[in-house]
């Protein structure tokens, strides 16, 4: 299925040239890693915090931007500047879920009636990265598809967040948009781990 992720080339060659700079002052994949993670978990603090101000919620799509830029550096210093480590790939790993749930699960403390599908939302967005993972284990590559994969559900959220900070009145759909979102962590899922039983039959 289609996701955002399939752009992901593109965005990488624009920020080619800044991982060679990156590399010179002393910066490693790391790093990179470790920051994305820390600068999430201040935003979901600030979302946390905040509550039931939607103007906090601007935060989220200039964070969650950046947030796939400093996820695409990070992979590409990996791969391209020898930095490849076990280290790199548990922390990337577990870096991402961490980042996801610190900033999505606070949501639902700005908009308390949205808590269960949130909270759907979330553990879904849990359970891809898992199947992800979960495919590579068992001997395939490591699967990225969609419909609501890491790069789809940042962008899900980080509009969201644009539109009910200038229109509250979007809150009253947030329950059924999460749950429609939730469902779609359902069939992502479903879809990556039929593609990856799919590879190893061959």
């Amino acid at each position: 299925m289609a996701s955002i992720y399939d752009l992901k080339p593109r965005f990488q060659a624009l920020l080619r040239p800044l991982i060679t700079k990156l590399a010179a002052w002393g910066w490693t994949a790391n790093l990179v890693t470790f920051l994305a993670l820390l600068f999430s978990l201040i935003v979901g603090g600030l979302l946390l915090f905040a509550q039931q101000n939607p103007v906090v919620l601007l935060v989220l799509p200039v964070w969650l931007f950046l947030r796939m830029a400093l996820n695409a550096i990070d992979g590409m210093m990996a791969r391209e500047l020898n930095m490849k480590s076990t280290l790199g790939a548990v922390l990337n790993e577990v870096g991402d879920i961490i980042s996801d749930l610190a900033l999505y699960l606070p949501l639902a403390f700005v908009h308390p009636p949205s808590l269960w599908p949130v909270v759907a939302f979330s553990l879904g967005a849990v359970l891809t990265e898992f199947c992800g993972v979960l495919a590579q284990a068992l001997g395939t590559r490591r699967h990225y598809e969609g419909p609501m994969g890491k790069s789809d559900r940042a962008f899900f959220v980080g509009a969201l967040g644009l539109i009910t900070a200038f229109a509250p009145g979007l809150f009253k759909f947030w329950p059924w948009l999460f749950a429609v979102a939730a469902a779609l962590t359902v069939l992502t899922c479903l879809n990556r781990l039929k593609l990856a039983l799919a590879e190893l039959r061959k």
